[in-house]
């Protein structure tokens, strides 16, 4: 079954890179990023952990840490980070789970329930263990983007969704099409008119439905 936005992220305890993890615990009362890939040792792979990892302060930044999942077991982890390290030039310092059962890529909904067949498995077998989950201090689900292998993740893209996030998390407002930290956002209906003046300095009527503004400084 799909893993939806709001559900709660199925917690798990796993071995890692940095040790077992007891996930909800490992989280605690930040945000949790989680990436998944089909298989180690594959090149586009290889280029997105070693990409996250060199964002790795700036999710830090953001008070949300950094995971990797990959349906192969933790030894093959550390002896890829070598690798990862080598073509990119960023060393892999987050943890990097592994699931050689695919208990958590079934628990996250990345491969169908009935899947049992653990040994000699391609990275075209999963496929689906592509995606990107974004997980809220409250332990929900706060997006998923399920990319195909032959493309490559934009994790700039996850770090301005992470800012929206954490952004209307804190106010009553919605972020628009293409938004970036600092540009105008929408203001939701629970905000009247008298509070958007109060709390934004006023507000531009746009369309009968939306109106905008800018955040104060």
């Amino acid at each position: 079954m799909t893993l939806r936005l709001n559900e709660t992220a199925p917690d798990f305890t796993a071995d890692s890179t940095e040790g077992e993890i007891r996930f909800h615990e490992w989280i605690g009362d930040g945000y949790a990023v989680i990436f998944s890939h089909p298989k180690d040792f594959t090149p586009v792979c290889t280029t997105e952990l070693g990409a996250m990892a060199g964002l790795a302060g700036e999710f830090a930044k953001r008070d949300a840490k950094i995971i990797g999942v990959s349906v192969d077991p933790v030894e093959e982890h550390h002896k890829w980070k070598s690798d990862i390290a080598t073509f990119t030039g960023n060393e892999v310092s987050y943890p990097m789970v592994g699931d050689p059962e695919m208990k958590i890529a079934k628990l996250y909904g990345m491969l169908p329930a009935s899947e049992d067949r653990v040994e000699g498995r391609t990275p075209a077998d999963n496929a689906t263990v592509r995606t990107v989950f974004i997980v809220g201090p409250d332990k929900k689900v706060k997006l998923s983007m399920t990319y195909p292998m032959t493309t490559g993740r934009n994790f700039d893209e996850i770090l301005r969704a992470l800012d929206s996030i954490r952004l209307t998390a804190q106010h009553k407002v919605a972020t628009p099409a293409g938004w970036q930290p600092g540009g105008e956002v929408i203001l939701t209906p629970a905000v009247s008119d008298e509070e958007a003046r109060d709390k934004f300095g006023g507000f531009e009527q746009r369309l009968p439905y939306i109106r905008t503004a800018k955040l104060p400084d």
